[in-house]
């Protein structure tokens, strides 16, 4: 995938974070003081910067490793979405907090694709953070894994992967979009992660009337 301007993790964090605060808020009497948020409602993603500028409108992802599972991506024109009203499930509650998240970052970033290239960037998305975390799959897409023929222990368990949520969105130009996407693992070390962020870019070509979503590989 292409380097980033500026990844959207912070955006998407402080999104959810913010969703939780406000209904934290909502439910306080007079004068009571809010709790600080705590570890439920934090992302397992790499800190910002705090000097950081906002992110750019057209923005494509760093290079990274399928341990870190994330990479950057590009950040919507909305900072904010308009009204939130599902909170971030806790860690660990499992797949019954998925349409929680699913909820939260459709909130964020409205759709802007058509629904068909929706659907065949999502079926993308999804086959591609697979491949990259556990190794399967991995043969059907050699430009991004050119060590796809290689015996590579693969940085996350097959056994407890799971993709919480996933969005496609435009990436700045008509010809581009990202598949942002949140998600659960088992690390090598067996230390079990969820509410983790990953992005993949992705490019859109034209032959005979048939449109074709190409990821971006890694630089």
């Amino acid at each position: 995938m292409t380097t980033a301007a500026r990844s959207p993790r912070l955006l998407m964090l402080s999104t959810l974070v913010l969703a939780v605060a406000g209904i934290a808020l909502l439910g306080l009497p007079p004068g009571q003081q809010p709790p600080a948020p705590g570890p439920a409602t934090r992302l397992h993603a790499p800190a910002e910067p705090s000097s950081a500028e906002p992110p750019s409108a057209a923005a494509v992802p760093s290079s990274g490793t399928p341990t870190a599972g994330t990479t950057a991506s590009t950040a919507p024109t909305s900072s904010t979405p308009p009204t939130v009203e599902s909170a971030l499930p806790p860690h660990g509650e499992g797949a019954a907090g998925d349409q929680a998240v699913q909820h939260n970052i459709e909130a964020a970033w409205p759709a802007d694709l058509p629904a068909a290239d929706e659907r065949k960037l999502l079926a993308a998305g999804r086959a591609l953070l697979r491949a990259d975390a556990t190794g399967v799959g991995r043969a059907q897409w050699p430009t991004v894994f050119p060590d796809a023929g290689q015996a590579v222990a693969p940085a996350f368990a097959t056994a407890g992967f799971r993709i919480q949520a996933a969005i496609a969105r435009r990436d700045g130009r008509p010809d581009t979009a990202v598949v942002h996407l949140v998600w659960a693992g088992q690390d090598r070390g067996g230390t079990f992660t969820d509410l983790r962020i990953a992005d993949w870019h992705f490019t859109r070509t034209l032959t005979k009337g048939t449109t074709t979503w190409t990821p971006q590989p890694r630089t």
